[in-house]
């Protein structure tokens, strides 16, 4: 592609030229600006809504250079474009595309008697049979479609040879990845693909609107100039919030999960009527929910109406309607004349079909959750509706972006709000999309977990000096800043250098040469890398499979069922997933084996996950909506609802919940006013509820602080649950009747308790906000938040890999391992995998910055707290109070007291005498103890020692051995003196006799013992231990059954005082 002074079409080929003119009208603004900038031959972001040609802007340039270019001589060499998607479908949408330039510019260049060009276009992804994965390898498409999974798995295996002639990289859809671990994960893979070639690839990223830019630019090149490319966006929309009942007060004005049993007014019922209106009224419909447990349930009723207004006959009524969703809702089996279900939890293959038959006409329309949100190409969608507020303003116009997906095309959306809460924040979001105000995007910084998968995987491949790998770590932008010291912590914990000899379970996976400063993986690194690598937490689902189909062979998979459904499940029960009814032939320890029912009624599945919390920006222009609708007149305030796209019963229907809730509460929360409301519930308990619009991102950690600060200054044990909406607290009412007011508040001095007056009120909600950020962060580490983060940092990390990659691990396992480890390494703030746990936590998942700021603006009266008292719950308390309600529905109900006896501490000695209880020892079996003593002493068969490796792990794992101790466990004479001559291992005298122990173990031999250590240790192993003692004989219990402090002592050359003493202590403390 030549330099272009004209039109960009002119730096192209006569034969690319000729294509293009002859396919389409003229260049998008889009590719005009992209391929001037690849022309100059600078790194591109690309940046532009759906439908702009985005992906041509991309590839032409590619196609242009290959198709002019003889391949190169070396067949390793020949792979030259790498297009990573982070959607497997939207790879294979690529690939599908790409056929129609490649054939025209073959036939061009023959109509122009030029060379015919022969490019082929390859797909590596985990879909990709083996057999093409491993022609891959031996013989390289010139173009490679991939996903970062997938390239990730390249670069740690033989295949990455294959990738040494790339010259372009293409990152799709780079918005959807660069503000998540995953993407940091891909930018790691690509510092990686760099190393790797003569020069460092170009860099052309594709995106759709997204802010700010600059960040993602970083993000894609951090250390190259990028051009920026975004025309102005021609791109428009038709947006309409639609409630199909005039007052959706009338239906009880709370939030419906997905429906409502029969005794109570729906609103789905009118949901459903309008959308398959709407459908039936259009050529090619995608319905977007916000979970696949509505997408499955609403497409069922959808069926079902389209089935009664076809025949004119109802469906049987021996089963509840797919309108009463509930968890344990019902299909009714009706064929899917109207819309088929397309979400993560459908196999691939059912997916791939409802994509064929919606872009072929065959189907109408599309139930989808975010796994249609990016750009596949879904043909002549012409109409996209949303059910739900979308979760934000990015998300909605990717969403609506799927209609009109053509250049010039207008995307029409039709959003239906739930209840009356939801419909506001339709309404602003609604709004800022036809704005284009999109949230702004955030890098996740130095993601320690990656890093630790990343390393195991690159020292797997290569050895590494230690100063060169760093230098390569903070070529990706995700970790620029990443402190050398963070960087140290990583790489000791994965060569098994810990703060405590608890970790000795934990298996080192690298090998740190501290005098060579290098790096290497051990054997079983790489599997370990390639099988249980990633970045998508594991929930532990159950694959669902025809029964009588060949695993082996990957065939006959259904889709996914959560494990919690599974275990509610029975064979013979049918079960609807995907638009089909399925029969449960047997269930398995990882999966359900089905065969088809078709016509016959079944349950609807549901999933268990988290929900998306309202970013902080989202929520002040909430807020601002709420104060500036509120200020207007109500003619006014209509007239402002209709022009943001409201139809006239949501625009009456915003104005009269506002209206309601003033009335009620005398204040409408806004961005400059949080409602404090107190309130009896049904109990006679005080309910507080702290109206803010600000998010749950921001009201998850205010009440984790919340909930410490009522601990704290009146001993009550708060429920607090937290949503985007606002914070609701229950104070049990028999722990306010012992509060001393007197002594926590001296502005109530002589006061008595009142039992018509909440004590906690608007003073007890505010906090300095120098101090809230310090309070969060020692709240979050006892939170659930932090355990269920925790596990999946450290299975990123691969501290907790898959015992057997090709099965299921259920959740309930993974949590016990990861409690387990949480237990140990809860004591140690600076193991890696704690503070990347709380780092996870207190920058992804919460915004703290933006709670300080909210302290902040209330400190200073920029934000008003306002106290009241009501009746009864106001009308945005009752939506609050349902969430609440839902969150401890199946809590255990266990009342406070009951609770807090269970915490007391027993005398085990007079509960013993009082129980009769024996002896411990008497109860245990001796030959059982000897039996499992030899197993723990790795004296077992299946356990000996098989290579070095195994020395280094075994003195690990059971301390200092010596030689003859070492041969009867299988090593062989010499093992031990090869660690030793890579400073691994050390040979010292204990007790009188020579031993062999792992160099890490130097400084608590020396400080417990006195052991006299050889020359040559590193430094980093003499360091002072904590309780070097007290480690030696805890490893030493871990490893022995029922043992004497005498046989301590004498294997360890201590007296028996000392030894005696140190159990005790050890004793006392668990």
């Amino acid at each position: 592609m030549e330099g272009m002074a004209g039109s960009a079409l002119d730096g192209f080929s006569p034969a690319t030229r000729g294509w293009f003119t002859g396919a389409f009208t003229a260049p998008t603004p889009a590719q005009e600006g992209a391929w001037r900038a690849i022309g100059a031959g600078s790194d591109v972001l690309v940046v532009a809504p759906t439908g702009s040609g985005k992906t041509l802007a991309a590839f032409l340039a590619a196609l242009d250079k290959l198709a002019g270019e003889p391949p190169p001589a070396e067949a390793k060499k020949r792979c030259r474009v790498l297009y990573v998607s982070p959607l497997k479908a939207l790879a294979v949408d690529v690939e599908r595309n790409l056929r129609s330039p490649l054939t025209g510019i073959r036939q061009e260049a023959v109509r122009l008697g030029l060379p015919e060009p022969e490019i082929r276009v390859g797909t590596r992804s985990g879909d990709t049979p083996a057999a093409e994965r491993r022609s891959l390898a031996t013989r390289p498409p010139d173009i490679l479609i991939t996903t970062p999974e997938s390239l990730f798995l390249m670069l740690t295996s033989a295949t990455r040879e294959a990738l040494r002639g790339v010259e372009t990289v293409i990152l799709d859809e780079v918005h959807a990845v660069a503000g998540t671990k995953r993407g940091a994960h891909l930018a790691l893979s690509l510092e990686r693909l760099d190393e790797l070639l003569e020069r460092p690839a170009r860099r052309i990223g594709l995106s759709a609107t997204v802010r700010p830019v600059e960040e993602v630019a970083r993000f894609l090149s951090p250390r190259r100039k990028v051009e920026i490319v975004q025309p102005p966006s021609g791109k428009e929309f038709d947006l309409s919030v639609v409630v199909p009942v005039e007052d959706l007060g009338e239906l009880g004005g709370s939030p419906v999960q997905e429906g409502e049993t029969g005794e109570r007014p729906s609103i789905w019922p009118h949901v459903e009527e309008r959308i398959t209106d709407l459908v039936q009224a259009h050529r090619s419909t995608i319905v977007f929910a916000n979970s696949r447990r509505l997408a499955e349930r609403l497409c069922n009723r959808l069926n079902e109406i389209a089935y009664e207004r076809a025949t004119g006959e109802a469906l049987p009524e021996d089963h509840s309607p797919a309108e009463l969703m509930a968890e344990a809702g019902a299909a009714r089996g009706a064929p899917p004349l109207l819309a088929r279900a397309h979400h993560g939890s459908v196999s691939k293959e059912q997916r791939a079909l409802v994509e064929e038959d919606l872009k072929a006409g065959r189907l109408p329309a599309v139930v989808a959750t975010s796994s249609l949100e990016l750009g596949i190409d879904m043909g002549a969608v012409d109409l996209v509706v949303q059910v739900e507020s979308p979760p934000s303003v990015a998300s909605g116009l990717q969403r609506v972006g799927r209609a009109g997906h053509q250049v010039g095309a207008v995307s029409t959306g039709v959003v239906f709000p739930k209840y009356r809460g939801d419909l506001v924040q339709a309404a602003v979001v609604t709004e800022r999309m036809r704005e284009g105000a999109i949230e702004s995007l955030r890098v996740p910084a130095n993601p320690l977990d990656v890093l630790a998968q990343q390393l195991i995987a690159m020292t797997a491949m290569d050895t590494w000096d230690v100063d060169e790998l760093l230098a390569l770590t903070r070529r990706a932008a995700p970790f620029a800043s990443l402190p050398e010291s963070a960087y140290t912590s990583v790489l000791d914990m994965l060569a098994g250098r810990y703060p405590s000899d608890a970790f000795a379970e934990l298996r080192p996976r690298l090998v740190w040469d501290r005098v060579a400063h290098t790096v290497t993986g051990r054997p079983g690194a790489q599997r370990l890398a390639v099988t249980s690598g990633g970045t998508i937490p594991d929930r532990g689902l159950f694959g669902v499979f025809l029964a009588g189909a060949d695993p082996k062979k990957g065939g006959g998979r259904v889709g996914e069922l959560d494990e919690e459904m599974v275990y509610e499940s029975r064979v013979g029960d049918v079960f609807t997933l995907g638009t089909t009814s399925w029969r449960i032939e047997d269930i398995t320890r990882d999966r359900v084996l089905v065969s088809p029912a078709p016509g016959v009624p079944g349950r609807l599945p549901f999933w268990k996950g988290d929900q998306l919390g309202r970013p902080l920006e989202l929520g002040r222009a909430l807020g601002a909506f709420l104060r500036e609708v509120g200020a207007l007149a109500p003619e006014d305030a209509r007239l402002r609802l209709l022009a943001a796209g409201l139809d006239a019963w949501a625009a009456e229907n915003v104005i009269g919940y506002l209206g309601e809730q003033r009335r009620a509460c005398g204040h409408v929360p806004d961005d400059r006013t949080i409602v404090v409301e107190r309130f009896r519930d049904e109990l006679g308990d005080w309910r507080v509820v702290v109206h803010s619009p600000f998010g749950a991102q921001v009201h998850a950690p205010w009440a984790l602080a919340l909930g410490a600060r009522l601990s704290e200054r009146y001993g009550i044990d708060a429920q607090v649950m937290h949503a985007d909406d606002g914070i609701v607290l229950r104070l049990p009412d028999a722990d306010l009747m012992g509060l001393d007011l007197l002594d926590t508040d001296p502005m109530r001095q002589g006061a008595e308790y009142d039992t018509e007056q909440s004590p906690v009120g608007a003073a007890d909600v505010a906090f300095d906000k120098g101090e809230i950020d310090q309070i969060v962060t020692d709240q979050v580490g006892g939170s659930a938040l932090f355990a269920s983060r925790f596990r999946e940092c450290a299975a990123r990390a691969l501290l907790l890999p898959r015992r057997d990659p090709g099965k299921r691990t259920p959740l309930w396992q993974q949590r016990q391992r990861a409690a387990q480890l949480l237990q140990v390494a809860s004591d140690f703030g600076s193991f890696p995998i704690v503070l990347e746990a709380v780092r996870e936590c207190l920058q992804d998942v919460f915004d703290v910055p933006g709670l300080t700021e909210l302290m902040g603006d209330i400190e200073a009266r920029r934000v008003r707290l306002v106290e009241v008292t009501t009746p009864e719950p106001s009308p945005f308390a009752r939506s609050l109070l349902f969430g609440y309600v839902a969150q401890f529905l199946y809590e255990g109900d266990s009342p406070l007291a009951e609770r807090r006896a269970a915490a007391l501490s027993l005398d085990s000695r007079l509960l013993a005498e009082l129980l009769g209880q024996a002896e411990l020892r008497e109860l245990l079996d001796a030959d059982v103890l000897a039996e499992l003593e030899h197993e723990l002493q790795w004296l077992t068969e299946d356990r000996r020692i098989k290579d070095a490796e195994g020395v280094a792990d075994v003195l690990r794992l059971l301390g200092p051995l010596t030689e003859a101790e070492l041969a009867e466990r299988g090593a062989e004479p010499g093992w031990a003196e090869d660690l030793a001559g890579s400073r691994r291992t050390i040979r010292v005298r204990i007790a009188g006799e020579d031993h062999w122990a792992a160099v890490e173990d130097a400084g608590r031999l020396r400080d417990a013992l006195g052991t006299a250590l050889p020359v040559g240790v590193p430094e980093a192993f003499t360091e002072p231990v904590k309780d070097p003692l007290g480690d030696l004989l805890s490893r030493y219990a871990r490893n022995h059954g029922p043992f004497t402090s005498a046989r301590a002592a004498a294997r360890f050359g201590l007296g028996a005082a000392v030894t005696e003493g140190a159990l005790h202590r050890l004793a006392a403390s668990g």
